[in-house]
């Protein structure tokens, strides 16, 4: 049976991944400001505190992984009050080497790993439907090990860099996905998933996305009547069932599209129209503009 987990990060495409070491010492502060893409923290040694806009502040200690899928505004700082140091990601040099705050010599409070990286997807707003702003995960081991591959993959320039470190990434997005609990997550396809009803039509959907589906059969493979399946997935997953289909069709098909050598006829069976003609219909509708002109654009 199809994995929708593995199915959306494979369409995220990750790639470019950034890292660096950060350590801080006494008192320290820095305030970025927001900076778009899905960036990533583990806490290698010690603590320090972090405050993420629209989020309570938390103390983020050794073992800890913190994910921000769209990176707002965030400051981050040992536990003295101090004025931040305001850093614009988007406008400040990559630094070549560890990232010191605060005071220079001696031991640091806290050292982190932490970096960012780019979505090659159409739909990069996928991510941050399965998750909240803030992805705090404590005594996240496996994360951890993780991260330091990717930190040190990153570094390194090696044959076959890329290749790894966008396989390293899709691993760390869905190792984090599984391990932060899908009760506490927002209404979206992660919720979806940890709901033991719910999480057999979704399969089902993606498996078979070219399948003329409709609410009663899917309600049947949940076990529920049609109108508790209707307003079950609605009160889950955000949106009604066939309208989560048809956006998960419309993101297949704008990855398809980006291919070069596939045809509108074939996009169109794939992801269940009878025609090309159907498919641009609909595909227009959704995305507001033609199959043809996307696919030129990319």
């Amino acid at each position: 049976m199809s994995d929708p987990l593995a199915d959306v990060i494979a369409l995220l495409k990750p790639r470019t991944v950034f890292s660096k070491r950060i350590s801080g010492a006494g008192r320290w502060g820095v305030r970025y400001s927001d900076f778009g893409y899905p960036s990533f923290c583990a806490v290698l040694d010690g603590r320090c505190r972090l405050e993420v806009d629209g989020h309570p502040a938390v103390a983020i200690e050794a073992g800890d992984f913190v994910l921000l899928p769209t990176t707002p505004g965030f400051t981050m700082s040992g536990f003295e009050p101090v004025e931040p140091e305001r850093i614009d990601p988007k406008l400040t040099p990559s630094p070549t080497g560890e990232v010191r705050h605060g005071r220079r010599g001696g031991r640091p409070d806290v050292r982190l790993l932490g970096g960012y990286f780019v979505l090659d997807s159409p739909d990069p707003a996928l991510l941050s439907s399965l998750l909240p702003g803030l992805v705090h995960v404590r005594d996240a081991e496996r994360l951890s090990l993780l991260v330091r591959l990717v930190g040190e993959e990153s570094n390194d320039r090696k044959p076959g860099r890329e290749l790894v470190l966008a396989r390293l990434i899709e691993v760390l997005l869905i190792e984090a996905l599984r391990t932060m609990p899908g009760g506490d997550a927002p209404p979206g396809l992660l919720r979806g998933l940890a709901d033991a009803r719910l999480a057999p039509a979704l399969r089902q959907m993606h498996g078979q996305i070219a399948r003329a589906w409709t609410v009663a059969q899917l309600a049947k493979s949940a076990a529920l009547s049609r109108s508790a399946f209707f307003e079950r997935f609605i009160r889950t997953v955000g949106m009604p069932p066939m309208e989560y289909l048809l956006a998960w069709r419309m993101a297949v098909a704008k990855d398809m599209l980006r291919q070069q050598d596939i045809g509108l006829a074939e996009v169109a069976e794939h992801i269940g129209y009878g025609s090309a003609s159907a498919f641009s219909t609909a595909f227009n509708r959704y995305v507001g503009q033609p199959p043809s002109r996307y696919a030129r654009t990319y």
